[in-house]
């Protein structure tokens, strides 16, 4: 059984906790964000691992494949505890994963589903809608304390606080990140659902709809990219909608069906390094989310490894500008 052990620094965390703000809102109710992955992990991948195949060395770390992806989880975690501190952590698994979490405010949902390699973005829709219903069900109409909830990849670091984003936009239900892309200029790495029922309830239904579409219109690309397709095509079937708007890094709001979408700029929200010689572009200044997706995951472990002896987020992030000029192993 595989374990996230609990390693982010007192010092950091607590350097991050005087810094975080309170989420209250204007009704005076208590506002948190809890954030939501799916990951799994099998016996089977465990034993499969060839203690002769060649590691990868991070720091002081040494790792194999499956190290490297509960390494990956691990990192995952930590930023958040350090940019959010008062944030949760939820990772959604198969109930037959060898998965356990030794970590303050982390927890396992295990739902039960299809999670093999080419099923598995398929099953993440299943999942979340899963998550949202069951917390639906257990949510008074009128609660006193309000969960807001950010669905994303687990390669992912969150390198401010995304409680701004219910705070500075009040009136939405599910939030989407955009890129300038024509054939998928949505990516399905970083969901946001406000955590009010009404809210809860227009997203579940909008992930859905999503799902219908993937199953019924996508379903020969569920390894990859499906869920991305799906999204562009819901969201591109509301007959007013103006998709020039995805051309421009600025947030806007617009009701797809019954549901109040904000489409945030995946250059603030979803930031992704880029890859390989010649592909430097810069970074905003005031990125929130990396994203370290594909052949990026080594960076993710070396960011952290530099933002743990550095506990400067300015410094690391120009560890990550500078990793453009290169390519990625894994």
């Amino acid at each position: 059984m595989y374990t996230i052990p609990f390693t982010v620094d007192t010092d950091i965390g607590t350097k991050a906790l005087n810094r975080s703000r309170a989420s209250n809102s204007r009704s005076g109710l208590e506002e948190s964000v809890t954030f939501v992955t799916v990951f799994t992990i099998y016996n089977s991948s465990l034993n499969n691992v060839d203690d002769k195949s060649s590691k990868t060395v991070v720091g002081n770390a040494s790792y194999n494949k499956v190290d490297r992806s509960m390494a990956v989880l691990n990192v995952f975690v930590n930023f958040i505890q350090v940019a959010m501190p008062q944030s949760k952590v939820v990772i959604l698994t198969d109930p037959a994963s060898d998965l356990s979490v030794h970590r303050n405010s982390v927890s396992l949902y295990p739902i039960q589903g299809e999670y093999s390699r080419d099923k598995l973005m398929l099953q993440r829709i299943r999942s979340y809608i899963i998550f949202l219903e069951t917390k639906l069900q257990n949510l008074p109409q009128n609660p006193r304390n309000i969960t807001h909830y950010i669905f994303t990849d687990s390669d992912i670091a969150v390198v401010d606080d995304l409680g701004q984003i219910f705070r500075d936009h009040p009136n939405f239900d599910l939030a989407l990140t955009f890129r300038n892309n024509k054939a998928q200029p949505l990516n399905s790495g970083f969901i946001a659902v406000k955590g009010t029922p009404d809210s809860i309830l227009r997203a579940k239904l909008f992930l859905q709809e999503v799902l219908k579409i993937y199953s019924s219109k996508y379903i020969n690309a569920s390894r990859m990219l499906g869920d991305q397709l799906a999204l562009a095509w819901v969201v591109k079937s509301n007959p007013h909608f103006d998709d020039r708007r995805f051309a421009k890094p600025l947030a806007f709001a617009e009701d797809i069906g019954n549901t109040s979408v904000l489409f945030l700029p995946c250059a603030l929200y979803n930031w992704t390094p880029p890859e390989g010689a010649g592909q430097f572009h810069g970074m905003p200044l005031d990125v929130k989310v990396v994203h370290f997706k594909g052949s990026r995951k080594r960076l993710m472990l070396e960011s952290w490894d530099f933002y743990s002896s550095s506990t400067e987020i300015e410094d690391m992030l120009c560890l990550i500008l500078g990793s453009g000029r290169t390519k990625y192993d894994f």
